[in-house]
């Protein structure tokens, strides 16, 4: 099981533990989550007040989830990147020069950064290093995932956090999966195998 596992979903959109191979930074090293809006846009300012509101409040839920429950994490800080961009490559299907508006799908990179990286690409202190396009299938080749337990734990955080600082209200619920273990979305089970 190596594919991208949507681990909670809500008003804010949608919290995912990328594919291993296209993980940004290695889970020691700080891991990686992306967090999807509500709703495929190009550009965060297509999002209504109340799209951009849950959205961010679902963000910064998960940020301050990592830095709580990573060990790995422990005095280290998060760097938040908007990405999309990769879909407006001249080598991206379909080949050729495309416009943002009619290919980039916004969504946004919470980079755990610990201040023990061992990776020269993430270094404590210096700007992450992101890979080309050309480097996007080989860059996290050695890179770990966060464990189902990480996982369980920064997904029940986030939800105490929704609810208790940013008082959203009914929320959906999430379970652990039978099969892999991972949190998921109850009304929708990830595909794990």
């Amino acid at each position: 099981m190596s594919g991208k596992l949507t681990l909670f979903a809500c008003a804010g959109g949608e919290l995912v533990l990328p594919a291993q191979a296209s993980l940004l930074v290695d889970r020691g090293d700080g891991g990686n989550l992306v967090v999807n809006p509500p709703r495929r846009v190009w550009e965060r300012s297509e999002l209504s007040v109340e799209e951009l509101a849950a959205w961010s409040y679902l963000v910064a839920a998960t940020g301050e989830a990592m830095l709580g429950v990573l060990p790995q994490l422990a005095g280290g800080c998060i760097n938040y990147w908007e990405a999309g961009n990769w879909a407006l490559n001249d080598a991206a299907e379909p080949i050729g020069q495309k416009t943002a508006p009619a290919y980039r799908n916004v969504h946004l990179h919470l980079i755990g950064r610990s201040r023990f990286a061992k990776s020269p690409h993430h270094i404590w202190g210096e700007s992450p290093r992101f890979p080309l396009y050309a480097e996007r299938h080989t860059w996290a080749t050695n890179y770990a995932r966060f464990t189902a337990e990480e996982c369980s734990a920064i997904v029940a955080r986030v939800v105490a956090l929704l609810e208790d600082k940013f008082a959203m209200v009914e929320l959906p619920a999430w379970t652990a999966c039978d099969s892999c273990s991972y949190p998921t979305p109850a009304a929708s089970r990830h595909a794990c195998t």
